[in-house]
């Protein structure tokens, strides 16, 4: 079986760690990213800044990062009606779901991605997608998320594994994971040069990297990131 990894690459913190995180364990990782009409457009500019950050600060990795992709899944845009591809205010839905709750997204990345890896022979897809601290996105679980691996693998005839390093950890561990993986220098790389932001607001760089500093994705951050550097800085016990 081939060491190799296609990861679900958007340019946002949670993927630039599984990034990360998949550079540490194989020796061919390749990405994809899907611009799928998002408010937040400018993640996908800075996708191509974070692959040259990784491979400038870290040679080591710089060999092993293969293909970049962007799909156009422009029409989920055209029927998704949430506020992450609608310049609306976010709140909850009748549902009880945010509206940012875009219908079916991580199904279809996975399964677009999964026709990729099968093309390039690439037996691993990771996705950044997290139990913990999400908004009740019912396509982040990992019984979704397992039961779509059987079903593609079904439909395939393939034996795809869906690694998921983030489905178990809040963001603070996020960033803890982060500091393993990479020190300082790969902090500082999520920081300044990914973007996660619902609004797309890159005007204010805080200690938690750029956003707005209000919406639900920036909340986790910030509060993510106080937690980790709380623990961070705790005093040695005698």
């Amino acid at each position: 079986m081939s060491n190799k990894a296609l990861v679900l690459f958007s340019g946002g913190q949670d993927s630039t760690v599984c990034l990360a995180w998949a550079l540490s364990r194989f020796d061919h990782v390749e990405t994809i990213g899907f611009d799928y009409g998002q408010r937040h457009r400018v993640e996908l500019d800075c996708r191509l800044k974070v692959l040259t950050g990784i491979r400038t600060a870290f040679p080591a990795w710089a060999h092993k990062i293969g293909e970049d992709r962007v799909i156009d899944l422009g029409w989920m845009g055209q029927i998704s009606d949430c506020a992450l591809t609608e310049n609306r205010k976010i709140e909850l839905s009748e549902s009880g779901l945010p509206n940012t709750f875009v219908p079916g997204r991580n199904l279809v990345f996975f399964l677009i991605a999964s026709a990729v890896a099968y093309r390039r022979e690439l037996n691993t897809l990771v996705g950044g997608m997290c139990q913990t601290d999400f908004s009740g996105y019912p396509d982040c679980r990992e019984d979704t998320l397992k039961a779509l691996q059987v079903a593609t693998n079904l439909g395939m005839a393939s034996q795809f594994r869906f690694e998921l390093p983030l489905m178990w950890i809040d963001k603070a561990d996020t960033f803890k994971m982060a500091a393993q993986l990479g020190g300082a220098a790969l902090l500082d790389i999520i920081r300044t040069q990914t973007h996660t932001c619902y609004m797309g607001d890159r005007s204010l760089l805080h200690d938690w990297g750029y956003g707005c500093g209000q919406c639900p994705a920036c909340e986790l951050r910030k509060n993510g990131w106080s937690q980790y550097i709380s623990t961070v800085n705790q005093p040695l016990e005698n």
